[in-house]
């Protein structure tokens, strides 16, 4: 159940009313999945804290499908155990996607990770720099292009 004791298909279909063609609604055995228009990323998350009672991110992470990156957001409402994925799918050659730092303080460390290992920029983050590699590092290395250089080798 999620806020207003509805459950997560209860919760998919008021989305899909309020949100219209921007969203398409799967599942699997452990997790409704909301795969929304980037445009749209922002008013559905805040739709999912502020309406639903997600208030927490779990988990933030990135897949690359070579043409486009898939950004996928869990989601979880501590009151009510409901959890919930919210997925978006961004072109690889503009890998831009809003930054939801402001409804979850804690994206700002997910966000920074996603974007030190992917390259993907979350507009509007307030401090979009590396978080794991040295700042000369070059590239994104969990990217499917990505090169490695030997150690020692010329570039």
């Amino acid at each position: 159940m999620v806020a207003n004791n509805i459950n997560e298909n209860e919760l998919a279909a008021q989305l899909k009313i309020k949100l219209g063609e921007d969203l398409s609604i799967t599942e699997d055995k452990y997790f409704t999945m909301l795969n929304i228009a980037p445009g749209r990323l922002l008013a559905l998350m805040q739709l999912l804290k502020a309406e639903y009672g997600f208030d927490q991110l779990s988990n933030l992470t990135s897949v690359d499908f070579v043409e486009t990156f898939e950004v996928v957001y869990h989601l979880y409402s501590i009151a009510s155990h409901a959890k919930i994925c919210v997925k978006t799918r961004i072109p690889a050659d503009n890998p831009q996607v809003e930054s939801v730092v402001d409804i979850w303080p804690g994206a700002d460390w997910q966000e920074r990770e996603v974007y030190d290992l992917m390259g993907i920029i979350f507009t509007g983050h307030p401090n979009l720099i590396r978080v794991l590699l040295p700042d000369d590092f070059e590239g994104h290395p969990l990217r499917k292009d990505f090169v490695r250089k030997e150690p020692g080798a010329d570039a």
